[in-house]
């Protein structure tokens, strides 16, 4: 078969941040490329000129940082974006270009090209689950980007379900694939690396993952097992007023349970396996996800998970079948939930195969990448 063009739209790469994103389009455009396809990487970058790189045979390029427009520097984002797409096309024409919830509007709505939104999680959906009002001007911009879309993916059907009460795909091509995981990165997890009652958390340092509930929790746990240990890898989120998130936590618990807490800020990707194979159990309460990757990357390995009770958590896993689910707004259901891991070493064991297998088959990277191009070419 012919190969496909597709460009990403992305403000977010391994290569120079972190986020989920990111590294769903390296990991997705890495592998697109070894089955032959042409794949680059548009975003705004940093910097007053444009830089171009290759990233294992994916064409990145960062256009310059917005410098006319400072309160409406999306104007000029978009305008570069359009620009650029317009001189790729005339190099080689585009098949498809894919972007996030937030990024399709800056694109016309008439293309020689498909446009696809990937539902990631918009501002309509977090602001449901995280109750707080719809911004008009973010969901102005957000209705458009639906509105110029000529397709769409959800990354799970919770995302899905939850998009339709407040945005259209009436009409259009609208697919659920999930997120794909590199089983090079994601490998077997030598087992016998695990640190007894050890815990690792991965993800951004911030309400909405329930890091604070966990916290919490390890204050119900330390009695039982009191060598208990949580390790946290992630960014730091930060208050309208600057604060972080991460130094006010700290300030919310006494010291005897912060020896039992540490904090190691954001790592590359390429380092999260290592991380998680030490632990007993990978730890996720999150208050809300669209799919989330991390439980998925450590049920890949071959670890132990308890993952969120709520959105697409009970989608992943199945409660004491493949892994653990926790109401992660109850402190004392993820102490429960982890007491009962550090109890049953060996039932964990059989979860952690069956998650493994389940994860593999679920989001395996070959077959997700057979459904992408798959529907790419059923929009041509």
């Amino acid at each position: 078969m012919e190969a496909l063009n597709i460009c990403y739209l992305s403000y977010e790469y391994p290569l120079w941040g972190t986020g989920g994103i990111g590294s769903f389009i390296q990991t997705i455009a890495r592998a697109l490329v070894r089955a032959g396809h042409r794949v680059s990487v548009v975003g705004i970058g940093k910097g007053p000129q444009e830089e171009h790189f290759q990233d294992r045979g994916v064409d990145i390029y960062r256009l310059p940082a917005p410098r006319l427009f400072k309160k409406a520097s999306f104007a000029e984002n978009a305008w570069r974006i359009r620009r650029k797409l317009r001189e790729m096309h005339e190099s080689r024409p585009l098949d498809v270009v894919e972007a996030p919830e937030a990024l399709m509007f800056m694109l016309p709505a008439k293309t020689p090209y498909v446009k696809v939104v990937r539902m990631h999680g918009g501002h309509h959906f977090f602001a449901e689950s995280e109750q707080r009002p719809i911004d008009a001007w973010k969901g102005f911009l957000e209705r458009r980007s639906y509105a110029r879309a000529d397709a769409f993916v959800a990354v799970s059907e919770y995302v899905k379900r939850h998009t339709a009460k407040y945005l259209s795909t009436e009409g259009r091509p609208l697919a659920t694939i999930r997120y794909p995981i590199d089983g090079d990165l994601f490998r077997q997890a030598d087992l016998d690396l695990a640190q007894k009652h050890r815990l690792v958390f991965a993800g951004t340092v911030c309400e909405k993952k329930g890091i604070r509930q966990l916290i919490q929790a390890l204050e119900l746990i330390i009695p039982r097992f009191p060598e208990v240990q949580l390790d946290v890898y992630g960014r730091d989120w930060f208050f309208p007023d600057k604060r972080s998130y991460t130094a006010w936590l700290k300030e919310q618990f006494s010291e005897e349970i912060l020896q039992h807490l540490h904090f190691h800020g954001p790592l590359p990707l390429s380092e999260i396996p290592a991380r998680y194979e030490q632990a007993e159990l990978c730890v996720f309460p999150s208050h809300m996800e669209t799919q989330g990757l991390v439980a998925p990357e450590a049920m890949f390995m071959g670890k132990a998970v308890l993952f969120t009770r709520e959105g697409p958590g009970p989608e992943t896993i199945r409660h004491k079948e493949n892994g653990l689910l926790c109401n992660p707004y109850e402190p004392l259901d993820i102490a429960e939930q982890i007491i009962y891991a550090f109890e049953h070493p060996e039932r964990m064991k059989e979860l952690a195969l069956q998650g493994q297998q389940d994860a593999r088959a679920m989001f395996g990277l070959e077959g997700l990448v057979a459904k992408n191009t798959e529907f790419y070419r059923s929009l041509k």
